[in-house]
């Protein structure tokens, strides 16, 4: 059983910066693609960034310029380093990693972790 856990949001103030992690754990394969979703309040949820295991990277045009993604050596953490945080980026952001192997879910999905920008 593979698990995602993520860690590192929390509330912050526009302008500012945060950094979230999700480390993957139990019986882990291999992932393709790493990445991050962000749920607004009352929307769907929205890519927001993604990175391959040959560390290309994807971003949602809402982003760019503002958010990086990374992933760790063992490519089994990414990363997502936020700033220049804006009320609008306020949501839940749920990790995510493409299973590359035959056993086990296509998807494998984190809990999530609140992002609270004020304004």
């Amino acid at each position: 059983q593979v698990q995602l856990v993520e860690s590192g949001g929390g509330l912050v103030q526009a302008g500012g910066s945060l950094r979230l992690s999700c480390a993957a754990s139990g019986r882990i394969f291999r992932f393709n693609v790493m990445g991050w979703y962000h749920q607004a309040p009352g929307k769907q949820r929205e890519l927001v960034a993604e990175i391959t295991t040959g560390g290309r990277t994807n971003y949602a045009d809402s982003v760019k310029g503002r958010f990086t993604i990374s992933r760790d050596n063992a490519k089994t953490v990414v990363y997502l380093q936020m700033n220049s945080l804006k009320p609008e980026d306020t949501g839940v952001y749920y990790c995510y990693a493409d299973n590359s192997s035959p056993i086990g879910p296509p998807r494998y999905w984190g809990q999530g972790t609140q992002v609270t920008v004020s304004s």
